[in-house]
């Protein structure tokens, strides 16, 4: 029997975001019983025709429809754009109503996070409205409450909604301990809620 999985669905740019993804996967690999799957989505172009390659040339391959249809649970990141997702994101879910119409993912755990040049470029904005479509499937949302202890102690990323990153004016700024511990905690806390959620699923 093939393990449950946690499908963690990310779009990056410069790398920050990616980041993120690799430690939610490794908070959901530290759980028993369940594994993380990565994957991206193509970025949009403005060009009539195609002109990106099935697969990508480096990292996780694309998201399909059934990587998000058969996931356990979901995680899903990206950069802000004004106070809001990327459109290679958001184009790659506007793709999925026959998933809604058939209750694909309804009562499955559900997260985001999400990275920003500026400390206050709209993180948690992006957040929030990540969260709209997800809803719409009929997913359950969990964000980090605040008995994780870097909640308090972070300077930079972090928030109750998701795991942030504050990558700065240029990009370069790494990910620090605090960030990292949250997005190590969010992905434990969705395996988890994930595992329990697949055995009690349509009953």
């Amino acid at each position: 029997m093939t393990r449950p999985y946690v499908l963690v669905l990310y779009y990056s740019r410069q790398g920050a975001t990616r980041d993120i993804a690799r430690h939610i996967a490794a908070g959901i690999e530290s759980v028993g019983g369940i594994e993380a799957r990565l994957r991206t989505v193509p970025a949009v172009s403005s060009e009539c025709e195609a002109v990106a390659s099935d697969i990508p040339d480096e990292g996780p391959v694309y998201a399909s429809h059934d990587d998000l249809r058969d996931c356990a649970g979901l995680a899903m990141g990206s950069p802000t754009r004004f106070g809001n997702m990327a459109a290679a994101l958001k184009h790659f879910l506007d793709g999925t109503s026959t998933l809604w119409l058939n209750g694909a993912l309804v009562d499955k755990p559900a997260t985001v996070f999400t990275s920003t040049s500026s400390i206050h470029g709209g993180q948690e904005s992006t957040l929030l409205t990540m969260m709209n479509p997800l809803l719409h499937h009929g997913m359950v949302i969990a964000g980090i409450p605040y008995s994780v202890d870097e909640m308090f102690t972070t300077r930079t990323g972090g928030t109750p909604y998701g795991a942030s990153h504050f990558a700065g004016p240029d990009n370069d700024r790494s990910i620090d301990e605090h960030e990292r511990a949250l997005a190590m905690a969010q992905g434990k806390r969705l395996a988890r809620l994930a595992l329990a959620l697949e055995t009690t699923r349509g009953q």
